[in-house]
């Protein structure tokens, strides 16, 4: 793993190819970003934090028969920052599963914050910062040609499975997932997998042992709504979940 070439760097994380073409490896940064990138800043040991809450997680749905990217965080690599995944064709649309009303379906809608939604919610935004990721319609990803009428319904279907286990989940560690983010890539055989990351940059997560609305926040509402202690929030995310799985 040491000849490494940059393939891409985001705002949050870094892409490179290693000597083995089945592996690339993401390494997690400490960077943050809101609001499409209009607030900048960085959140101490978020990079770390973030790749152990995405293993985690990743490793929970593999043993759910959800297929992933992920093949390994090995200890030691770049102060806990790397993350081995499997090469994959990114689909030009983020998942949105909305749990309970929050964020920008209460600005748009006037629907009130934390407003239970049954059935969960299910939404698509094209990856494309130039237009500020819209939202899509079904209708508007068929005539975008994005991704096929049964790709999306795999990805919805996909997506309802993981909110569940994620639910369950987080609910053991005692925490509310409001709503997440979710990426999906194709393997070079066509198999659709989840990608991406899943941590407290992509998910809103609540505390369930608080009740005052900016304390409960463990996520990077935290950092969007300048609410402080960023990095408490999320180390709080991830000893939780490791408190959960020892």
């Amino acid at each position: 793993m040491a000849e490494r070439k940059k393939l891409y760097e985001g705002k949050a994380k870094i892409l490179y190819a290693t000597e083995d073409p089945a592996v690339l490896v993401t390494y997690f940064k400490d960077d943050a970003t809101a609001f499409n990138a209009q607030k900048r800043g960085t959140i101490v040991n978020k990079g770390r934090i973030n790749n152990a809450v995405s293993t985690h997680l990743f490793q929970l749905l593999e043993a759910q028969g959800i297929a992933t990217h992920w093949i390994d965080s090995p200890q030691g690599q770049a102060d806990g920052r790397e993350m081995w995944v499997k090469p994959v064709t990114i689909v030009p649309l983020e998942v949105v599963v909305r749990n309970l009303a929050a964020g920008s379906l209460c600005r748009q809608t006037g629907i009130a914050l934390g407003t239970p939604l049954t059935p969960p919610l299910v939404e698509f935004y094209y990856k494309n910062d130039d237009l500020g990721d819209p939202l899509l319609t079904c209708d508007r990803i068929r005539a975008m040609d994005i991704a096929s009428d049964d790709t999306v319904t795999q990805l919805q279907q996909m997506a309802q499975r993981i909110n569940q286990v994620l639910i369950n989940f987080f609910n053991g560690c005692g925490i509310t997932l409001v709503d997440f983010k979710l990426e999906f890539g194709t393997l070079a055989d066509g198999t659709l997998v989840l990608a991406d990351e899943i941590s407290p940059d992509t998910c809103r997560l609540w505390n369930q042992n608080e009740t005052d609305e900016s304390r409960r926040v463990m996520d990077k509402d935290r950092f969007r709504q300048d609410l402080g202690d960023v990095e408490s929030g999320y180390q709080q995310v991830l000893d939780r979940i490791l408190a959960h799985t020892s």
